[in-house]
């Protein structure tokens, strides 16, 4: 059967007996979160900011989209004081089913909330939002058609309007044959998340590319057993493409944000207190645990923020 691109990968992530309604993300790739707990560590110091910010609201909202396993929230929740953490809502957003032995303090929904006072983060979730892919011709752009089965492609018809302008605007096509991945999906998305954000901060962390550098043929990705895969719209792989996160910023701005920052996941976590520094030699002599504990937790910070890796996902942050 021969659907866009993002009709396929909405069938094979998100239909019946789909990727994501059938297995966990731990089990297929790596991610901030299940790298290390410091990753929830810096997003309880950035929600502390907020609490801050809103001059310690009675209840404080941490609303996690694209939730996956629930680790993220349950690192939160462990490592909150007791005095925020009797304060804290916490809510977990995925399609997926609640995982088991999961806080009952936390909330598992497929729906985003509205009035959220606090943080809304989006780690890894709009890279799977699903969009359609255009190829420039001596025409101009069509829509690229995909076979569910082989992933096989095929040029079908002309973009429409909506596509063309997104296109033109925020992934120009030089050359015949160049690809643009059509990200208005995920703009949508991420005005709907600023848009039941009353007040606070949200921030949106994914693979990332800005419009004066976007891949000429395309970012689409396949993830299978930690390995990369071709991306089949079948539904035994998780599929992915990188994020415009600058045409999300201003989709955010139109949805309401009055303040909006594009960074990196090393500049941010850095600000946060993640800087991989290794312990003093001396602290071997005096505790050589502490030091084993200490050169660990520098590992796991490295990680995070290596330039090459982590490090590099582009971080949206936007107030409302």
């Amino acid at each position: 059967m021969w659907l866009t691109w993002r009709a396929a990968t909405q069938h094979a992530l998100y239909g019946e007996g789909g990727f994501y309604l059938r297995e966990r993300p731990s089990g297929h790739f790596r991610t901030s979160v299940a790298a290390s707990s410091v990753f929830a560590e810096a997003v309880l110091a950035l929600l502390t900011e907020v609490d801050a910010e809103l001059k310690t609201p009675p209840v404080l909202d941490l609303v996690d989209l694209g939730a996956g396993e629930g680790l993220l929230v349950g690192h939160v929740l462990d490592a909150a004081e007791p005095a925020l953490r009797d304060r804290l809502r916490i809510t977990a957003v995925d399609l997926s089913p609640r995982p088991a032995g999961l806080d009952d303090s936390i909330s598992w929904t497929a729906a985003i909330p509205s009035g959220i006072i606090g943080l809304a983060i989006a780690n890894e979730w709009l890279d799977n939002i699903p969009l359609d892919v255009a190829e420039q011709t001596p025409d101009g752009p069509r829509l690229v058609m995909v076979d569910l089965r082989t992933g096989a492609e095929r040029l079908g018809e002309p973009v429409g309007a909506a596509d063309r302008e997104w296109i033109d605007r925020w992934w120009p096509l030089s050359c015949v044959g160049s690809r643009a991945e059509i990200g208005h999906p995920r703009d949508a998305a991420w005005a709907a998340v600023m848009r039941r954000l009353a007040h606070g901060r949200a921030v949106a962390v994914d693979y990332a590319h800005p419009v004066d550098n976007r891949p000429t043929h395309g970012t689409l990705t396949g993830y299978r057993d930690g390995s990369v895969v071709t991306p089949i719209p079948d539904g035994t792989c998780d599929i992915t493409a990188h994020v415009a996160l600058d045409a999300c910023a201003e989709a955010g701005e139109r949805a309401g944000a009055i303040s909006t920052a594009l960074s990196t996941q090393r500049d941010e976590l850095r600000s946060l207190g993640v800087t991989g520094a290794r312990p003093p030699l001396d602290l071997a002599k005096h505790d050589p645990r502490g030091y084993l504990r200490a050169l660990a937790r520098a590992s796991e910070e490295a990680e995070l923020i290596d330039p090459r890796g982590l490090g590099g996902f582009g971080w949206l942050s936007q107030t409302r």
